[in-house]
């Protein structure tokens, strides 16, 4: 039986927007090299450098930096203050996000932890009614309770800080003028606002901004936000501490405590938040080492356990077509998924096997359970090497997709790999005076805090970090970059990175063709298939394995870059409307 995976043209998604083909055209003409991926099924080719990230505007935003001879450090902070204007259901100024660095000269391996913090007033029953149980999650999500201390201005200052080389002010100067001058509202933005409606109207400002007089804004609208322009240009002139003290940080706190629910976030929450930096977690996969982002992301480790626990099978001879691989990937992906409910969560709280998790010894005893022929009928936690005698009950946290991811690599031989993310779609729905949406990065947390009276690692704690699937990773052969990948999609993304890399490295697709590839994701036992793509063909073999299986939206954001002796070689994920650009 056969299934044409290879085709990324059986994918129902527009490869594109109208946008995107606009900004794609509208690449400086005498940049001969310039190229901007149009096609879901041709990659970007360049030499010198290269961007991918989810908007075009946010991408020519970094490009313009990158030709002038900036890092990617630099063309980050571009790229991302775009976002958090044309695309600001998924990340932005009121958010977090996780940074993986490959430093061109020095050879080394940086990540930086810009995650939201829990408030210090916040308890482990935060999300919990008076009688204990869990509140409903849209109850906990809208308002102030689960906006935690964003992350986002400080980690692009301290990047920009540690490895940038173009003037600070200078890189907001694109998203200025976009908020100030207006953008072309596009068909994602007006139609994921149309669905939200309800929610996106509980709070006044939000609701002026996005439902201006009760009507939705439409496909094609110019939108202006002056207030994030004012903010933006409070930040290039004196820095992201404006974020985090004095005017702009009042009306963070006052929304968030002013809320319809009322959160506990305060001023000195603000005061006290810091950037960390953090050592690269790494995982063996076919003489390569995939790393990324550790605690408190279990991106890098269940990536890794992913692909550690798949190393000693043959996939390549398998191919990408047969149910056996699929069967494979999908156990493989249930036991991480298993560990990582168990153990993973902010490691500063809590203490983490992290080592253990992706020990390659702890890795192959654990990969002999894929060895049958049928979907193993039940999954659990594994026992890695621990040098802590505790024990942690099962996490309940849910985590929705939204998120948005950025890759780049510049002249200087600098790789950068970043995940933002304001938590769910238009985060918790409030708007800040200074523009911008507040996160609900807190309902990442686990809504109880014990089970059966065994604490949960991953419940809330006053200053921890809520556990997180971002997955920002680079792949290194022989202690060079090979690939820079991530995505955004709640919990799923660590089985959309694991999918892309092991497409473009056991099946020899290109970047673009790995992205575009159909998805399946099993992380707790029933296997998700993406609806309208070739990928439902596999539904009654993988039925027949054991599995329970559906079809069903998967609305990923892969952006992707291969390092090669070539040059670089890009791709966006068609279904969203971002673009790779490079020369």
């Amino acid at each position: 039986m056969r299934f044409a995976f290879l085709l990324s043209t059986c994918l129902t998604v527009t490869p594109l927007s109208l946008l995107a083909q606009e900004a794609a055209d509208a690449i400086d003409p005498e940049a001969a090299t310039a190229q901007a991926s149009k096609d879901a099924g041709t990659p970007v080719e360049a030499s010198n450098w290269m961007v991918a990230a989810a908007n075009p505007l946010a991408v020519q935003a970094g490009a313009d930096v990158l030709r002038d001879g900036g890092t990617a450090a630099d063309a980050m902070v571009a790229v991302q203050a775009v976002l958090g204007l044309v695309e600001p259901q998924s990340s932005g100024l009121g958010g977090g996000a996780f940074l993986v660095w490959y430093d061109g000269e020095s050879r080394e391996l940086t990540t930086l932890d810009g995650r939201e913090t829990a408030p210090l007033a916040a308890t482990p029953q935060l999300f919990q009614d008076d009688t204990g149980e869990p509140l409903g999650f849209w109850d906990a999500v809208v308002g102030g309770l689960s906006v935690g201390t964003p992350g986002t201005p400080a980690l692009m200052e301290m990047a920009h800080q540690k490895w940038g080389t173009a003037d600070w002010a200078s890189l907001f100067k694109d998203a200025i003028e976009l908020a100030e001058g207006g953008f072309t509202a596009s068909p994602r933005l007006a139609a994921l606002v149309a669905g939200d409606q309800e929610r996106l109207s509980s709070s006044g400002r939000t609701a002026s901004y996005f439902l201006p007089e009760g009507t939705p804004i439409q496909e094609g609208n110019i939108l202006k936000n002056p207030a994030y322009g004012a903010t933006l240009r409070a930040m290039g002139a004196e820095g992201a501490k404006v974020m985090y003290e004095g005017t702009i940080a009042d009306g963070i706190i006052e929304t968030v405590q002013g809320a319809a629910t009322p959160g506990v976030l305060s001023l000195q929450d603000l005061a006290i938040y810091r950037v960390k930096e953090r050592p690269a977690v790494c995982a063996t996969y076919r003489e390569h080492d995939v790393c990324g982002m550790g605690p408190p992301s279990s991106g890098a480790l269940t990536v890794g356990q992913i692909l550690g626990l798949l190393d000693s099978y043959d996939l390549a001879a398998l191919g990408a077509e047969n149910p056996e691989s699929w069967r494979l990937i999908g156990d493989a992906s249930r036991l991480a998924f298993a560990d990582r409910g168990r153990y993973m969560a902010d490691s500063d709280f809590v203490p983490m096997p992290t080592k253990g998790l992706v020990d390659p010894a702890y890795l192959s005893e654990r990969a002999q359970l894929l060895a049958g022929d049928d979907a193993l009928p039940e999954v659990s936690a594994g026992n890695p090497p621990f040098d802590h005698a505790l024990l942690w009950a099962d996490d309940e946290s849910l985590e929705l997709p939204s998120t948005s991811h950025i890759s780049i690599v510049d002249q200087f031989g600098n790789v950068l790999s970043m995940t933002a993310t304001i938590e769910n779609g238009f985060g918790s729905r409030l708007m800040a005076p200074g523009g911008f949406l507040l996160n609900n990065e807190l309902t990442d947390f686990s809504f109880r805090s014990h089970s059966d009276g065994v604490p949960i690692a991953n419940r809330v704690e006053p200053g921890k970090r809520p556990r997180s699937s971002m997955s920002p990773t680079i792949v290194l052969k022989d202690g060079k970059p090979v690939l820079v990948v991530g995505s955004p999609g709640g919990s799923r993304i660590i089985g959309y990175v694991a999918k892309t890399i092991i497409a473009h490295m056991d099946w020899g697709m290109d970047v673009q063709a790995a992205i575009s590839m159909p998805h399946l994701v099993n992380r707790f036992g029933k296997y998700d298939v993406e609806e309208g793509t070739s990928a439902e063909g596999l539904i009654q073999p993988l039925t027949d394995l054991g599995y329970e299986v559906g079809a069903r939206a998967l609305t990923s954001g892969l952006h992707a870059i291969a390092i090669t002796p070539d040059g670089l070689s890009g791709g966006a994920d068609p279904r969203r409307e971002g673009i790779a650009l490079g020369e």
